[in-house]
């Protein structure tokens, strides 16, 4: 029988718990790094399309880092004012939804349930629940104001991604571990860039949705959706309960159900069946990982640590799952679906 080690296991957790304390410490640096990187990522198949099509390195640099600004404006112009106007009517459409708090309080006395108004909306908050999904852009705006921080670390990030593979190579003599840290990038950048996608498509999907149903602000909660997809499985619910609410108090019931019933279909149809497709299962988390990793990352790197918690948890399932030391935890935070794959 093995003897397990405590001591060594202690060391390790100890030796987490200092490294964690050291990134919190140091979250004002390492937040805009990690967003430039993986605003890198995404941007990174252009950059190198280009590229291959015969234009110099500075002029796909330029062009690529040109329409990202361009791209980044014009969505921040069309929801800035958005995000203003609705903050400036969230008392109206929190006092519209304590009219529906007087019917779930009449309808819970008919079946024995006694509870005042200001009871439940003391539990449901409205006002912060409408509040929550715009506090998240405002909180993703203040971080771009160190944008150009952030655009020169994407830039110079860019240029070394060429030189990447190369400089790897010459790190040592052992192929085994230089094949791995290449599989370990191949695998975090295909999954960022189809996740980038998938959420555009999606984020385009609620807008035409929300216009033809005619709730206000389309767009805003259209950008939400596309930021929130990143979180499976409980993204799309946060990203729905803001427009569900607003439908509501501005359209009524019936419109609330439709929208409801889209972000639905929505969940389901790219969710359940067009990323599985796409993106394979391999790197599914269960849903209790997605929650706490979402909770984690949020307390560890605040809002920007919240939406990039999945991507962040699926790094590090992929570099655990490439030891076989580790492969063990990688298990533990796979999805139900890597529990069958291995039976």
């Amino acid at each position: 029988m093995k003897k397990i080690n405590i001591g060594y296991y202690f060391i390790v957790f100890a030796s987490v718990i200092i490294v964690l304390a050291g990134i919190k410490s140091a979250s004002e640096i390492i937040v805009p790094f990690l967003l430039s990187l993986f605003l890198a990522i995404i941007l990174m198949p252009a950059y190198n399309y280009l590229s291959k099509k015969g234009l110099p390195d500075g002029v796909s640099l330029t062009v690529v880092i040109a329409i990202f600004i361009l791209l980044l404006t014009l969505v921040a112009k069309l929801i800035g004012s958005s995000i203003t106007d609705f903050n400036s009517n969230i008392n109206n459409y929190s006092d519209k939804l304590g009219i529906y708090y007087h019917s779930l309080v009449h309808i819970a006395s008919k079946v024995g349930i006694e509870i005042s108004v200001d009871e439940l909306s003391s539990m449901i908050n409205s006002k912060q629940i409408m509040s929550f999904a715009t506090s998240i852009m405002q909180g993703m705006g203040s971080m771009l104001t160190n944008g150009f921080v952030v655009l020169l670390t994407i830039i110079f990030m860019l240029v070394e991604s060429k030189n990447f593979k190369s400089k790897i190579t010459l790190i040592g003599k052992n192929n085994e571990a230089i094949e791995h840290i290449q599989t370990i990038t191949s695998q975090i950048k295909g999954y960022m860039v189809l996740k980038a996608v998938i959420s555009v498509f999606t984020g385009l999907i609620v807008w035409g949705s929300l216009l033809i149903v005619g709730t206000d602000y389309a767009f805003l909660w259209a950008v939400i959706a596309f930021l929130f997809n990143f979180i499976p499985n409980i993204g799309s619910i946060i990203a729905a309960v803001p427009a569900v609410l607003l439908t509501l108090v501005q359209l009524g019931a019936v419109s609330a159900v439709v929208v409801s019933g889209l972000y639905i279909a929505i969940n389901v149809i790219i969710g359940s069946i067009v990323e599985p497709k796409v993106m394979g299962k391999g790197l599914g988390l269960s849903t209790l990982v997605v929650f706490l990793s979402l909770i984690f990352w949020g307390w560890l790197l605040g809002i920007v640590g919240m939406l990039l918690s999945i991507p962040l948890t699926i790094m590090v399932k992929i570099i655990l799952d490439d030891n076989e030391n580790t492969r063990w935890i990688s298990v533990l935070l796979g999805s139900d679906y890597d529990i069958k794959e291995t039976k």
